[in-house]
């Protein structure tokens, strides 16, 4: 058995850029990875199939519609494989859960059956966010997801991710959105401490973020809980919502922030793990 793990991709910031005639949206984002995630184990067997185990699936589907079966089917191989999907980040929520999973299972599947990985072009036919989680390091996205660039070294920091159990729609947000044209990031400093990451990263947008909460003003709420948190050093949307994400300086600062989102909000989904930096 060949497990990946299947990290949760936070958008630290992200700015969208402009939209192409075809509808594509044009973005340039901060992304990283937190050591939170799902799994993604594969074995031999002889044809293609997909268990999901976990305590919260009854929306994840385990047929055809799964984005995991899709990866699997760009190999255009008639080859089988038992593959195990155990889920723990929410669906629909801004950190591209089912992103990450097909890019694990790609990764798992090609080492099982010793093939390389597909091209580009046909990882990104299954979704704007696959590209950057084939390779789950902080990176600079650009374009509609085809553009990546390794992003400078940055410090090591925590991160607490917190979704109220609702979730949203990426189209819905972008047809919210009132200016589609906006500045690029700021170019990425590198060698920064946390003090001078932060500072930076205050001065950069999630764009998807005011037309999220227009529509589902509890965004705000989770915002404002993670802000209240005194060793939160900054707090942002990931995506297109309704996770968000603390960034914290230590694991134990991270660990108490989310023992308090836990016990004031119990109905949300929160977790807390390092950012990971290679």
């Amino acid at each position: 058995m060949i497990t990946q793990f299947a990290p949760a991709k936070v958008n630290l910031a992200l700015h969208v850029t402009g939209q192409r005639p075809d509808s594509y949206h044009l973005l340039d984002s901060l992304v990283v990875f937190a050591g939170i995630g799902d799994r993604v184990s594969v074995s031999s067997d002889d044809t293609l199939s997909l268990e999901v185990i976990g305590a919260d699936i009854a929306e994840v589907p385990s047929d055809a519609r799964n984005l995991v079966l899709k990866a699997a089917r760009l190999f255009d191989e008639d080859k089988g494989a038992k593959i195990v999907l155990e889920k723990n980040l929410p669906t629909a929520s801004g950190i591209g859960g089912g992103s990450s999973d097909a890019a694990a299972a790609l990764r798992a599947l090609s080492t099982l059956w010793n093939l390389p990985l597909p091209s580009t072009d046909n990882v990104l036919r299954l979704g704007a966010d696959l590209p950057v989680c084939m390779k789950p390091e902080p990176q600079r996205m650009r374009g509609i997801g085809e553009i990546l660039d390794p992003a400078p070294v940055l410090p090591r920091m925590h991160m607490v991710l917190a979704n109220p159990r609702v979730g949203v729609t990426t189209p819905s947000v972008f047809g919210r959105m009132t200016n589609k044209i906006n500045p690029p990031l700021e170019d990425i400093p590198a060698k920064m401490d946390a003090a001078q990451f932060v500072h930076w990263l205050s001065r950069q947008r999630n764009d998807l973020e005011v037309p999220a909460i227009s529509g589902l003003p509890v965004i705000q709420d989770v915002l404002d809980a993670l802000e209240d948190i005194p060793s939160c050093c900054l707090a942002r949307m990931s995506g297109s919502g309704a996770t968000c994400f603390g960034l914290f300086e230590t694991a134990a600062q991270a660990r108490l922030a989310e023992d308090t989102l836990r016990a004031e909000h119990q109905d949300w989904w929160v977790a807390s793990g390092p950012m990971l930096l290679d």
